[in-house]
């Protein structure tokens, strides 16, 4: 799968605007986050390059959505064309995530397109607490879920379940998926 980098300067303003809303230091975020204070810096000054992981420890650790971190200004009228928007890799395996709504600060929904690969699984830790995921499957074999509680999905298939616990994103085949990601 090839793609567009990062959107690395939505990154770097999204999480010093963050960080500075928590009040709280690089160093102290970085020490929250389980990551080194230089990687963290490199990320505000838009030189880093994250991985899904990065930002979902970043946006736990400051009580933020994911999308908080990556999703540009919006307009009233928004087309994201397919293969475009801010989209992101796993470093576990081979799955990419475009991020194509937020939530605002009564809905706390975000809206993505996933596109999977058979590889190793995808691990995510737990999101947010109250979080729910609503996971269709649109093409091809997903396996997906809370770990030890994973079901197999296909074309139309729909499944939710907590996302505030760790679960799992494994494609059987090459496949897509659209997830609605809430937080409470």
């Amino acid at each position: 799968m090839q793609q567009p980098a990062p959107p690395l300067a939505i990154i770097a303003a999204a999480l010093r605007r963050e960080r500075q809303r928590a009040g709280i230091s690089l160093a102290e975020l970085a020490r929250r986050a389980g990551l080194a204070k230089s990687t963290l810096s490199q990320l505000e000054s838009g030189t880093g390059n994250p991985s899904i992981e990065t930002l979902w420890s970043l946006g736990v650790a400051l009580g933020v959505p994911f999308s908080r971190l990556v999703e540009p200004p919006t307009t009233q009228v928004r087309v994201i064309r397919a293969g475009e928007g801010p989209r992101l890799m796993s470093d576990e395996s081979v799955y990419a995530a475009t991020l194509l709504a937020a939530g605002s600060a009564r809905t706390r929904r975000d809206l993505y397109v996933l596109e999977l690969e058979p590889s190793s699984p995808r691990e995510a830790d737990a999101h947010l607490p109250g979080s729910v995921e609503h996971f269709v499957c649109a093409a091809g074999r997903i396996r997906t879920g809370p770990v030890g509680e994973e079901v197999e999905l296909g074309p139309g298939d729909y499944v939710t379940f907590p996302g505030d616990v760790p679960h799992r994103y494994e494609a059987l085949e090459p496949s897509w998926a659209v997830l609605v990601l809430e937080h409470v």
